[in-house]
């Protein structure tokens, strides 16, 4: 499925078809369908629910590097 925002890789003589990986994998194309498959789109539409969601929500900003020291 090109153009989508993920793919499969199927090796040369190896198909394995679970039927719960191709249930997520249906319901994962639909969901991006419903955003053009914009990954921006998605992102934006999940902030929007979990805004709404009663839910409380924790992020942790980004840890500062630690400056390396080479030599002696």
């Amino acid at each position: 499925m090109s153009g989508t925002l993920f793919t499969r890789r199927i090796e040369a003589n190896i198909v394995n078809e679970d039927p719960i990986v191709e249930e997520i994998r249906q319901y994962r194309a639909e969901h991006a369908a419903r955003y053009d498959n914009d990954l921006k789109k998605i992102c934006e539409a999940l902030r929007e629910r979990e805004k709404q969601s009663k839910k409380e929500f924790v992020s942790f900003g980004p840890k500062p590097l630690k400056s390396k020291q080479y030599g002696s």
